[in-house]
């Protein structure tokens, strides 16, 4: 089976958050609405110690770079094809979810980005397709978005 593969983006927030313990983890939300939500309900429960007391920490980017250095190129602690089996399962599972969970609005991601965030339309799960100036734009104004690239089927049969 063939798929074209082309650049979708689902709003996500992403949050750092941690614990009274100062056990530090993440946490994605649908919007700010959403985590304040699960907060005052006591639902984002710390994996570490399982306190209920939890909150936001500054977030930045991060790259993890320890694995680049921790296998060379040509070493033979490589991947093996159990784990990377395991992986391509679980991209496959997230890839049904999002394609199940949001709509897809194309061309007319950022254009609705807007109006989710500006709250101009009800909150809800969205994909679509931007430019890279397209994306700085809409985080220049606190839109955060990212990409994932997904399956789409062909238009037409191929036979």
């Amino acid at each position: 089976m063939l798929f074209r593969v082309e650049e979708v983006l689902l709003i996500m927030k992403v949050y750092n958050l941690a614990c009274e313990q100062n056990h530090r983890f993440e946490g994605w939300f649908a919007s700010e609405e959403d985590f304040l939500s699960q907060s005052a309900e006591q639902q984002i429960i710390c994996p570490v110690c399982d306190s209920m007391k939890v909150g936001k920490l500054p977030s930045a980017p991060h790259l993890n770079l320890s694995a680049a250095k921790s296998n060379p190129a040509g070493s033979d602690a490589g991947l093996n094809s159990s784990a990377v089996a395991q992986f391509q399962q679980r991209l496959q599972e997230v890839a049904r979810h999002v394609m199940e969970n949001t709509e897809d609005v194309g061309t007319g991601f950022t254009e609705e980005a807007r109006r989710i965030h500006y709250k101009e339309v009800p909150e809800h799960g969205i994909r679509g397709i931007a430019s890279a100036e397209q994306c700085e734009e809409l985080a220049e104004e606190g839109i955060d978005v990212f990409h994932l690239p997904l399956p789409v089927p062909p238009k037409r049969s191929l036979q």
